[in-house]
């Protein structure tokens, strides 16, 4: 490579770096594996070597870090917060050895410590105190969160014990696994409610706890910080005097302070130790709470380290250890493509099983087109397979060498592999669709599924596959068809049902209890409210909420049947997109058909005002909290506030206008709502207020 060549390249990886960085620490949106990163990262080490005179000031090689948010107070760290030399060698990691073992003459002992897979940290506290957290930010410079940090209930406002009069402790900020997947699912059922695609979901979902916990940090909300269930590991004090001899000695102090000190570390008397605990805790990963993406080997003996000192951007004594994303080679069986309730195509590759991550994985995700043309895939491919964070296995990549010579490409279909439509694909989206609503099997079972799920008409004993062996028996086509269906039909019925992901299939019946359950269901469900048969008839973009709203403002279905595109968007929090789904659905013959058999079977098709509930505007504009037990149920306490205007909000926030206080409410909503001024009423107190 010419000095040209070479200087372009420098450019080229410096600037890519830098991006990288940005995404990874500001953004919390890395777009490829910390592996990756770390090999540019060393190219550029090496060219910069070779060809000192074409490096940046700036280069990523000199800088921790990315940029600072704006949105924070930045204050400089009294200790720079460098970052760690890594490898995922073990030559490299004996190479390490050998260097300290140059320096050191009396007795040599390393501390092994899991890398957690977070956010660093650094918190100052004074007279035992938290004064300041501060995030790594660029090294020198970062946010303060201290408000944010606060919530986290590890980690400690006081502590206890002999502590220095002021210190730092830096440590690492993180989510659990199971925290993180019960928030997925919270997210996974608003985004529902708010009548988002099936398809768009896994997009908008939360990829993983490490970027879900450095976004949390950076809320400017700590109430809503709070309810994220962050937790932290703290592992190293700065003080200006020392406070121990050694590392291990430091981390038995945190500890007695009152921090949260891991207790997966391990004192190694030599490098094969070190080696041996790197290995034991690669295959015991897995079973922890939370995610760790390698080992952090530190010398023990402060007075080493100090001797050992720094580079400009890491101490030469310490080291990580970095274990690459659990990739594994299988067998590409076949890809399927599926088609989902709104006609979204998705291929999926149907693999050799394999174990992956402690489960076994059968199926991963392709994507779209884009991502199958970019794999290049050909029939019976090795296909590499990864997990590492994401919430699904997706398929990154080919072995080419044991691609059989006669393969050939994959093709993505241009007709649905269902109905035979052609398929299409909006300007600027990557998926296609099958735009066949009304007859394409998978979309019409779909609808029908939403319809008498527990959220929309709730018909006990229609579960997706009992609904899905009605569709194949011919008894149900339409949501009308429900209302025709005959106990004599029921009893007895055989199908066939899809067991699991390798398609194998079994014979069931409905029994005849079964079937007097879902004949009591379906009547049972003509009393459903017309909010939810709103939200039953799969409109696209009307969840739960949007279907409430257009009910209360249109009164009845007809009204709503006749309403324009502008008196739809012009009610609050609907808007265009929502107007314009709702104008198509309606505008179609087959839809209003059914609508109008709907009606014939006796089915809410109209709001139906409730004796002493009668609307009004008493407490438009006014947000309401509803906490603790009454005389009624929440349920019907929060119905009567938005019949009289009133809005009802989940926190407490200072926009709040009135905390409606039960019996067993929570102290700590009644002291922040105190705190905040906000007016504390009782359950008589808003009946004397619509009075």
């Amino acid at each position: 490579m010419n000095s040209q060549a070479t200087q372009a390249r420098i450019n080229e990886l410096s600037a890519s770096l830098k991006e990288h960085n940005y995404r990874y620490y500001t953004l919390s949106n890395p777009i490829i594996s910390d592996y990756e990163f770390d090999q540019l990262l060393k190219e550029l080490e090496q060219l910069e070597a070779n060809f000192p005179e074409f490096a940046w000031a700036d280069s990523p090689t000199r800088v921790v870090g990315g940029d600072i948010t704006k949105q924070f107070e930045q204050v400089t760290h009294k200790y720079p917060m460098l970052s760690l030399g890594n490898t995922y060698s073990e030559q490299e990691l004996r190479d390490f050895d050998e260097r300290v073992k140059k320096v050191a003459v009396e007795k040599l002992e390393y501390v092994c410590e899991l890398k957690f897979d977070g956010l660093a940290i650094s918190i100052t506290y004074e007279n035992g105190k938290l004064l300041r957290a501060v995030t790594r930010g660029d090294g020198s410079k970062g946010d303060d969160v201290t408000a944010n940090v606060k919530t986290i209930r590890s980690i400690p406002h006081v502590l206890k014990g002999n502590y220095p009069s002021l210190f730092e402790i830096r440590g690492e900020i993180f989510m659990h696994r199971k925290t993180f997947e019960r928030l997925n699912q919270n997210l996974r059922m608003t985004l529902i409610e708010l009548g988002v695609d099936e398809d768009k979901i896994i997009e908008r979902l939360y990829k993983n706890p490490r970027n879900f916990a450095s976004g949390s940090l950076k809320m400017q909300d700590s109430s809503e910080v709070a309810k994220r269930a962050l937790d932290a590991f703290l592992y190293f004090v700065y003080a200006d005097q020392s406070v121990a001899k050694s590392h291990a000695e430091s981390l038995a102090l945190a500890s007695s302070w009152g921090f949260h000190v891991n207790q997966n570390f391990a004192v190694c008397s030599n490098i094969d130790e070190v080696w041996a605990f790197i290995q034991k805790m690669d295959k015991e990963r897995h079973q922890l709470s939370f995610d760790i993406d390698g080992i952090v080997i530190k010398v023990n003996d402060y007075a080493l380290q100090q001797e050992l000192g720094f580079t400009a951007k890491i101490p030469r004594w310490a080291i990580a250890y970095k274990y690459k994303t659990e990739s594994v080679l299988t067998y590409l069986e076949t890809v399927s493509y599926q088609v989902g309730r709104t006609g979204a195509i998705t291929p999926v590759a149907n693999l050799k099983p394999v174990s992956l991550g402690g489960t076994t994985v059968k199926r991963a995700s392709l994507y779209n087109a884009d991502e199958m043309e970019r794999l290049d895939l050909h029939t019976h491919d090795w296909v590499y397979v990864e997990k590492g964070g994401e919430i699904i296995p997706k398929v990154t990549g080919v072995e080419l060498s044991k691609r059989d010579l006669f393969a050939s490409k994959i093709i993505y279909p241009t007709h649905c592999p269902e109905c035979n439509t052609q398929l299409q694909r909006k300007e600027g989206e990557a998926v296609h669709y099958c735009t066949n609503d009304s007859h394409c099997p998978p979309q019409l079972i779909g609808r029908l599924e939403h319809f008498v799920s527990r959220r929309a008409m709730n018909i006990e004993g229609l579960g997706s596959e009992t609904v899905s062996g009605l569709f194949k028996a011919g008894l149900v086509k339409s949501y009308a068809d429900f209302y025709q269906l005959k106990f004599e039909q029921l009893d007895g019925l055989e199908f066939e049902t899809t067991e699991d992901v390798d398609g194998k299939s079994k014979k069931r019946s409905i029994k005849e209890k079964t079937a007097n359950n879902i004949i009591a269901g379906i009547e049972a469900s003509k009393n459903m409210p017309f909010e939810r048969l709103l939200f039953a008839l799969g409109i696209r973009m009307v969840g739960e909420t949007v279907a409430k709203k257009i009910a209360r403002q249109f009164g009845n279905i007809d009204n709503l049947m006749k309403a324009s595109k502008e008196e739809i968007a012009e009610m609050y929090e609907i808007g265009e997109k929502i107007a314009e789904q709702v104008i198509l659905f309606f505008a179609d013959e087959e839809n209003r058909n059914n609508v109008a058999q709907l009606k014939t079977f006796g089915l809410q098709l109209e709001v139906v005002e409730q004796v002493g509930l009668e609307r009004s505007n008493i407490l438009d504009g006014k947000k309401f909290l509803v906490s603790g037990a009454f005389s009624i149920s929440r349920d019907e306490l929060k119905a009567i506030i938005e019949r009289n205007g009133g809005k009802i909000v989940g926190s407490i926030s200072k926009s709040l206008d009135y905390l409606i206080a039960g019996e067993k409410m929570g102290p700590e909503k009644l002291k922040k709502a105190t705190d905040l001024q906000i007016k504390i009423i009782s359950e008589q107190d808003l009946m004397a207020l619509l009075n």
